[in-house]
């Protein structure tokens, strides 16, 4: 396919330019246009040459935001005959933006549909690969300047999403712009999945960087194959060597089987689970143990959990659960039980920012006080 090698061949930075030029002369497109997410999922950003000379969509009520919110592709009937195809751009469940194409003729647009998902998918996976060497669309992804920690908060995270035939997972913190503290991590081999779901304590800079130590600290241990406690056990020193308990880090930990469903689980902190199993939601609690790096050389015991085809688990940090609405109420359970309901028909990935939606509006302000973070997991089990 002439889009694809002109995408495989190109500079990281004219990735939109090659698929352009390739759209134009295979399809006869008259007009091509590469959007990302920005990091608070409102807008879809204009890839372009700085400063930008097109104007963002929103994510919410936009042909481009239909497409984007769906994952599937949106025709957006134009005058005079022609049609602008709007195109997820997702990588592996995780979803980067949107490819808009502008042709003339909606029978031509039908015809070429299947290819030009594909062409999307080759797009979103290059973006990605090019992201090592350009900063064009992570500057593209932003709206507003982000913080320093925020910077370096984002850029430890894995994705926002993620998706194989056993499970899907969605997450998305706030303030997008200014996060601090919270965090999440995932990593899946053939047969595992490992989760971490993190709270640093502190703001700013200080909390990014207790953060910043704990998930590598976890990360190392982890690629070097040792067991979830120990992994636990090695970050608590890591972090207590560094801050002498003067700084520490909740963090709720699990290691999935991928065959079979079940798990251990190391829960050292905040972070809460809430499950949703055949329209009941309950809290499932664990034996609670030491925030990482409270005292020296701590010892964690992981206990035992299951999970059944159907169930959707959702992670949520302090600043979800006790948030404060106005008059001093916290969000709690049962405001949590009723979003997770609410929200049941959506996907994986759209849970954690329909949720962060109702939890603006018990809060009553847009800017959250405490970091919120919001992780969801849809279990299918391998077939």
């Amino acid at each position: 396919m002439t889009a694809e090698r002109a995408l495989r061949t190109a500079a990281p930075h004219q990735l939109l330019d090659a698929v352009r030029h390739a759209l134009c002369e295979e399809y006869a497109a008259d007009a091509v246009e590469l959007y990302m997410a920005d990091y608070s999922l409102t807008v879809l950003q204009p890839v372009s040459v700085l400063p930008h000379t097109l104007e963002p969509v929103s994510v919410h009520d936009s042909p481009a935001g239909r497409a984007f919110g769906a994952q599937e592709p949106y025709l957006e009937g134009l005058p005079e005959g022609s049609v602008r195809v709007h195109l997820p751009v997702t990588v592996r469940g995780d979803r980067l933006g949107v490819l808009s194409v502008t042709m003339t003729g909606g029978q031509h647009v039908r015809d070429s549909l299947s290819e030009l998902r594909d062409i999307a998918e080759v797009l979103g996976h290059e973006v990605v690969v090019a992201e090592r060497d350009t900063d064009l669309y992570l500057q593209a992804r932003r709206k507003d300047r982000l913080t320093l920690a925020a910077e370096m908060q984002w850029q430890l995270l894995p994705g926002r999403a993620c998706a194989r035939p056993e499970y899907e997972l969605g997450a998305q913190l706030e303030p997008a712009y200014a996060i601090f503290g919270d965090n999440f991590d995932w990593s899946a081999t053939a047969d595992r999945l490992m989760l971490y779901v993190s709270n640093g304590m502190g703001e700013g800079i200080e909390a990014s960087l207790l953060t910043n130590l704990a998930i590598n600290a976890l990360r190392n241990a982890r690629r070097a194959g040792v067991p979830l406690a120990d992994q636990a056990a090695l970050a608590d020193q890591a972090v207590y060597g560094h801050y002498q308990g003067r700084c520490y880090l909740s963090v709720l930990m699990f290691d999935f089987d991928l065959t079979t469903g079940r798990a251990v689980v190391v829960d050292a902190g905040s972070p809460q689970l809430l499950r949703l199993r055949e329209g009941a939601v309950e809290r499932v609690t664990f034996e609670a143990q030491l925030p990482l790096g409270m005292f020296e050389e701590t010892d964690y015991i992981a206990q035992d959990f299951e999970v059944e085809p159907g169930d959707r688990l959702v992670f949520v940090s302090d600043g979800v659960y006790a948030a404060a609405s106005p008059g001093g109420e916290s969000y709690g359970d049962a405001a949590l039980a009723r979003a997770i309901q609410s929200t049941r028909l959506l996907p994986a990935a759209e849970v954690p920012r329909a949720v962060l939606r109702e939890l603006t509006g018990h809060r009553g302000r847009v800017e959250p006080r405490d970091d919120a973070l919001v992780v969801c997991l849809d279990w299918r089990g391998r077939p």
